[in-house]
């Protein structure tokens, strides 16, 4: 995967002399960019940013957060000041599912058309919340900075060149026009659905293409909290007038946020006049007269699209660059965001010396076998709402929690049986190798804490057995590889209700290795092994390299 690809050959010869060295340079300040930043402070590495856009986004798009997602903000210390951004409790909105009427003022009579799966106290420490990213992405950058990020805004990616050593990037300021070349080590290209260094590296993709066109309108309606009664729910789709509209309820409604359908081949964004958006919400209300302001429109495409490969040499594919699909079931920013945890621990363990090359082509082989299978579920979902599914569709489609729980790794990084598919119909989280750990509440000292705030930054030993915590202990001082183990029972930490060892899969004697990402590497069921410091070495160095 070192071979030399160039991507511009003018990268050398458009800016000055000097060239700066960052390990990582991301490209995107969208929510995976910036996540994707701070997870790999986490781990040590201070990475550059990059993103046109002047500053974080002040509109409250993807508001969904999902118990997974907020699950990786614990692991990086942000969890409590997320939650703080939530409006009230978001909770009841999303039991109250997906909807269907012929307008607002009717929505007593409303079609619930999808109730998603959420999570629990016996699945996750979390739960889902709603919160716009014109939140969220304030904290991401604050926190990534103060870890040693450097982000630049308004500043674009101009052309970049690789190697077998690095890559070399021309950045270019959006302000002055000045330019600067930076080497790095690494490229994560977090720029988006039409992602320009896709573009570039050549990476083809496959699937449906587009499905359907719209244009989000925030706007500002005083009544028509009043005109709903205050009911809850994620979505509902207004079908009455000449344009569907549908309307979100997870951000609040300063503005509210709605999307209307348009049919490319008979109208463009720009029919859409302020005057003619205030006439679709007051359509879609039911109430002629609603007082309506509009502060924004975007056009966006809804459109299902996987690239053929998320690793280019020393370059790699994160979030829309690499999946884009449907909004349903708020699949987008949360896959993303999950995309730069994965590849930011591998990224660490790279560069700091404790894993080998080969580890970074396991993000491609856990990513996006899962990216299209999220593509598939989005469009499943889609066609559903909109009535447009054929049969067979409904069968097809699985738990929402399964999708952002229950997903399935199978590499080189997991060692255990290959997994048939990364989604099964049901959620299963028994502690099988390539899954996330389960959730199990634990007690140390007067603290509750679950069993995946012990994985965060190195590889972690589970056992209930004495003897597991030695040859964790020995097999530690003999690799680079960072790895701690936790005596469950002892020591201080505790169960707190299940019993952990049958959540995991294993015997009071077995033991669990658990990677920094929080997914199960490797388990023994018995402990039974003959030399288990030698399998355990084994196996830690077989996952690295």
């Amino acid at each position: 995967m070192t071979e030399k690809t160039t991507v511009a050959a003018t990268a050398s010869a458009a800016a000055d002399d000097t060239i700066e060295h960052v390990p990582v340079l991301v490209v995107g300040g969208g929510p995976v960019g910036l996540s994707t930043a701070l997870f790999l402070t986490r781990h040590g590495i201070k990475p550059l940013l990059v993103e046109r856009r002047e500053a974080t986004s002040r509109l409250p798009r993807a508001p969904g957060i999902q118990a997974r997602t907020l699950e990786l903000f614990r692991s990086a210390g942000l969890e409590r000041e997320i939650r703080a951004l939530e409006m009230g409790n978001t909770r009841p909105y999303f039991e109250g599912g997906i909807l269907r009427t012929r307008t607002l003022a009717e929505i007593d009579r409303a079609e619930v058309v999808e109730a998603p799966s959420l999570d629990g106290p016996d699945i996750s420490p979390v739960t889902i919340m709603g919160c716009g990213q014109d939140r969220y992405e304030r904290v991401l950058l604050e926190h990534a900075r103060d870890a040693g990020a450097t982000a630049l805004f308004r500043t674009e990616l101009v052309d970049l060149e690789q190697d077998a050593e690095g890559v070399t990037a021309l950045l270019r300021s959006l302000d002055d026009g000045s330019e600067r070349r930076v080497r790095a080590d690494y490229v994560v290209a977090a720029d988006g659905a039409s992602s320009p260094i896709r573009r570039r590296l050549g990476i083809s993709q496959h699937g449906r293409g587009t499905v359907f066109h719209a244009l989000s309108i925030y706007f500002r309606a005083p009544r028509l909290e009043e005109v709903m009664h205050g009911r809850k729910f994620i979505l509902c789709y207004a079908t009455g007038g000449p344009t569907t509209m549908t309307l979100s309820r997870l951000h609040g409604c300063d503005p509210w946020a709605g999307a209307a359908l348009y049919d490319p081949e008979r109208e463009s964004p720009a029919d859409f006049t302020t005057e003619r958006c205030v006439q679709v919400v007051r359509d879609a209300s039911g109430v002629p007269d609603l007082d309506v302001e509009i502060v924004a429109t975007v056009p966006w495409e809804g459109a299902q699209r996987v690239a053929d490969t998320f690793r280019v040499g020393r370059v790699f594919l994160a979030g829309d660059a690499g999946h884009v699909h449907p909004p349903a079931g708020g699949f987008g920013a949360n896959t993303g965001i999950h995309d730069g945890h994965n590849l930011a621990w591998k990224l660490a363990a790279v560069l700091r010396g404790w894993a080998h090359d080969g580890l970074l082509d396991s993000y491609d082989a856990e990513r996006r076998p899962l990216g299209s299978a999220m593509a598939e579920q989005a469009l499943l979902r889609n066609r559903i709402r909109h009535g447009l599914a054929p049969d067979g569709d409904q069968d097809r489609m699985v738990d929402d929690i399964v999708v952002t729980l229950g997903y399935r790794y199978t590499s080189s990084a997991v060692a255990g049986p290959a997994h048939a598919a990364p989604l099964l119909p049901g959620l299963d989280l028994s502690g099988a190798p390539g899954t996330r750990a389960p959730h199990v509440w634990l007690r140390r000292g007067d603290e509750r804490i679950s069993t995946l705030d012990l994985f965060s930054d190195a590889f972690t030993l589970l056992t209930a057995d004495g003897r597991w915590c030695d040859v964790g202990d020995a097999v530690a001082a003999r690799t680079p590889v960072p790895l701690r183990s936790h005596l469950v029972g002892r020591d201080g930490l505790v169960e707190d209700g299940a019993d952990w060892a049958a959540c995991y899969g294993v015997s009071r004697k077995g033991a669990v290795l658990v990677r920094p990402d929080g997914f199960v590497a490797w388990r023994s069921p018995d402990g039974g092994e003959d030399d288990p410091e030698a399998a355990l070495l084994e196996v830690l160095t077989r996952l690295v390299s």
